[in-house]
């Protein structure tokens, strides 16, 4: 329980920052360009909110609100009135289409009408009554400060569904699919009234800020911490491989030279260029180059395999010699007379070279006694001793062992100052960009469709104690996947307007608004299925 609960708040408050970031660019331009913002929220609220506040006006959290003015209830009441009337209309404008589609009798028809009318009145009472309302409102604006009229006109809120979150500017249609708004004649201060380039720009400005967030990010990592890692081609005993790669070429002691051609060094970096190449290059045995094929569906494989708990590790890892960093006291390792430094070399005359085969033997000797050949430096010298320990039932020997690459090979280590940092930041930015946007290629084949996950494969990926290093990496991470998903030209995404915004930047036509409800409401369905498949898959891979 533990372990799950630092799971979910590392995933709730990378998602919480990721969210707040991306809607405050949209956010920030909107009131650049002069865009009224009615509501600012860290997820979703239907039905209700955990809190809310507009500044002067009123404050409340669930269902509970205590106005601050007066006039911010009328204000209110005259709100949800309007929103009511559009409803109403829509309804019975609906019903009259389909009765007239039905041919239904003609008093019927005239009934419908005639409510119809009635309803296009009262809609019409409201949106005036909205209308002289935020044009008073937009002139006392005009008299004040600009940090207020910046921000001083939104609510502000958290909502109870940690989904996402969203930016309601006025006069656009987005997910709170409030159309009530646009029965009125477009306002200067709507998103409707702009032009096209400056609603462009405030439409990818919520991807933009995710990017900048995630090189933000990565340059604060490499100026806090610096670069420090053993190059492919200093790790002597080259690289470990998973049953998975090996089934696919590589060996033990391969060391990696290339992929499709592009020189390798940095295990971190250059992983993923390995898993999405057609071709990667080993030395093996110190002296032979091999040319392995990487199957399409090899990143497939290594996600089984490191969602299974009978693979130690996923892909590669580093070969290195087993060394002993601590013994604990009254364990069968102390008991035997092992020390700190050693060396172990064999067990029961079986050649462990490096830990990914040390490991392995030991686990096979639950509570044996088995003769450990140990190498044991003094002074200049080494000897070599063979050392009887009667293992414990877990075939645990009570120490701790080296697992830092740069304790036996030569590393490589920069360190960056703040400004050499922001360079870095654009690199390792862009780099996971196109890893990420290559990768996506494989989610439309039958293996990345069964491998989609929701937030039980997300918060999955954060480390199990907390460790603020692992959580922005994987924070800058999710906000560059944000980043790509949200530009995907899919209606109710950004990418979906910008689609829209950019056709009639070419084409000179502005889609009509019934247009851009259809698709928003489309969009939105698409995003829900997806949204309870991906998590569907959760919940099926849990039960196998």
């Amino acid at each position: 329980m533990e372990v799950f609960l630092i799971k979910a708040a590392q995933l709730i408050l990378a998602f919480a920052i990721l969210v707040i970031i991306h809607e405050f660019g949209h956010f920030l331009f909107a009131r650049i360009f002069g865009v009224k913002v009615e509501k600012f929220y860290m997820f979703f609220n239907p039905v209700t909110s955990l809190f809310k506040w507009k500044p002067k006006k009123h404050v409340g959290s669930l269902s509970k609100m205590k106005y601050l003015d007066p006039d911010a209830e009328e204000e209110d009441r005259e709100r949800m009135a309007l929103e009511e009337a559009a409803s109403t209309y829509d309804k019975l404008n609906k019903e009259l289409t389909q009765a007239e589609k039905r041919k239904e009798h003609p008093f019927k028809i005239a009934e419908l009408q005639g409510k119809l009318d009635k309803a296009d009145q009262e809609l019409k009472k409201q949106i005036d009554k909205k209308t002289e309302r935020d044009l008073a409102d937009y002139e006392a604006q005009k008299k004040e400060s600009w940090w207020k009229r910046f921000w001083g006109h939104t609510e502000y809120g958290i909502g109870w569904l940690p989904l996402g979150g969203y930016c309601k500017i006025g006069g656009m249609i987005d997910e709170s699919m409030d159309t009530a708004q646009l029965k009125a004649k477009p306002q200067p201060w709507e998103f409707r009234s702009k032009p096209a380039w400056q609603r462009l720009l405030i439409m990818i400005a919520g991807v933009l800020f995710n990017f900048l967030l995630a090189i933000l990010i990565y340059a604060g990592i490499v100026y806090a911490t610096g670069e420090k890692f053993v190059e492919f081609k200093e790790a002597k005993l080259g690289m470990a491989y998973s049953p998975a790669a090996q089934k696919i070429g590589f060996r033990d002691g391969d060391i990696p030279l290339a992929a499709d051609g592009t020189l390798l060094s940095n295990p971190t970096e250059d992983r993923m260029k390995m898993v999405q190449a057609k071709e990667v290059t080993v030395l093996r045995n110190g002296k032979d180059t091999v040319n392995i094929s990487i199957p399409e569906d090899f990143i497939f494989s290594l996600d089984k395999e490191a969602k299974s708990d009978s693979v130690g590790f996923s892909f590669m890892m580093y070969r290195l010699p087993t060394r002993i960093t601590q013994v604990v006291a009254g364990e069968p390792a102390a008991k035997a007379g092992i020390t700190a430094g050693d060396m172990i070399i064999a067990i029961d005359s079986v050649a462990t070279p490096s830990l990914d085969v040390f490991l392995p033997t030991l686990a096979g000797h639950p509570g044996e006694t088995v003769k450990l050949t140990v190498v044991r430096t003094k002074g200049e010298a080494n000897d070599t001793l063979n050392i009887p320990v009667t293992l414990s039932e877990g075939s645990k020997m009570g120490v701790g062992l080296e697992i830092d690459p740069s304790a036996f090979f030569t590393a490589k280590e920069k360190h960056y100052s703040l400004l050499s940092s922001i360079p870095r930041g654009i690199s390792m930015g862009t780099d996971r960009l196109a890893a990420y946007a290559s990768s996506m290629k494989l989610v439309f084949t039958k293996e990345g469709a069964k491998s989609v996950g929701g937030f039980g494969s997300i918060g999955a990926i954060f480390p199990e104690k907390w460790d603020w290093i692992a959580f922005w990496n994987i924070a800058a991470f999710l906000s560059v996947a944000l980043a790509f998903m949200n530009i995907l030209p899919i209606p109710a995404l950004d990418g979906g307007h910008v689609l829209f915004l950019l056709y009639e930047v070419v084409t000179g036509k502005k889609p009509s608004e019934k247009f851009l409800e259809y698709a928003q409401t489309i969009g939105m369905i698409l995003l829900i299925l997806l949204l309870l498949y991906a998590n569907g898959m959760d919940i099926v891979r849990l039960f196998k």
